[in-house]
């Protein structure tokens, strides 16, 4: 029977916990989302080589020169 007069004194408590829980597993898989995704963002990011331009010995040996 006491498990009656307790559940609406800790109800409040426990979806307060459950929200915490479901946010934090939200949050978990948005920076391993996030995680996931960097790396390739970062490839992307390369600059492409001018059809343009020539390409010298210069460019080949230190292309960070820039």
């Amino acid at each position: 029977m006491g498990i009656h007069y307790d559940y609406k004194s800790t109800k409040g408590n426990k979806l307060m916990e459950k929200q915490a829980k479901r946010e934090k597993k939200l949050a978990e898989k948005k920076a391993k989302r996030l995680a996931k995704e960097d790396p390739k963002k970062q490839e992307n990011k390369t600059p492409a080589l001018d059809p343009n331009k020539p390409i010298s010995l210069d460019f080949l040996t230190n292309p960070n020169k820039e």
